[in-house]
């Protein structure tokens, strides 16, 4: 029986593991080995031949990260200075999984947001690599990019604010 995992399948899997109690998971296929390990000093393990070995760190953080939202009031305020405004008028693009950060789809290609970029629900905004997958990481809300706080070909960890948008 050969076992494949897509790339919605394999988050699935991560962050069920990321929700449970293990400390250490291990699921091994004809071609491929995933490890998780999660508190545990990791030590590289020799891959068997024909493996393609991960290792995945997952951090004990929540697995649902939700947008910065802006408190409401009553009480009219002054509007916000111009430029990239206060962080709280921002809404967070977090990585969604551990990866490394690439912001163009290949070397040498245009990247797929800039500061200052508008952009809309459902835009790709940069790619994730996992495990050697690519993953295409779409935007959640529509506004203007005012902070990329990553590096193209940084790795990044489950969790970590990607950049900042401005919505609107």
């Amino acid at each position: 029986m050969t076992m494949q995992l897509d790339n919605d399948q394999l988050h699935k899997l991560l962050e069920a593991i990321a929700e449970s109690d293990f400390q250490e998971f291990k699921l091994e296929g004809e071609d491929f080995r995933l490890e998780v390990r999660r508190n545990i000093p990791s030590s590289p393990l020799p891959a068997a031949p024909g493996y393609t070995t991960g290792i995945v760190d997952i951090p004990q953080v929540p697995t649902q990260v939700k947008p910065v939202e802006v408190a409401s009031s009553s009480t009219p305020s002054s509007p916000p200075p111009a430029g990239a405004g206060s962080r709280a008028d921002l809404v967070e693009i977090t990585a969604p999984m551990v990866g490394t950060f690439y912001r163009a789809p290949a070397p040498g290609d245009p990247s797929f947001v800039e500061l200052g970029n508008r952009i809309g629900v459902g835009q790709t905004v940069c790619i994730l690599e996992a495990m050697k997958l690519m993953n295409e990481l779409e935007s959640e809300v529509s506004g203007e990019v005012v902070e990329i706080l990553v590096e193209n070909g940084t790795p990044v960890e489950f969790g970590q604010i990607l950049m900042r948008v401005k919505p609107g």
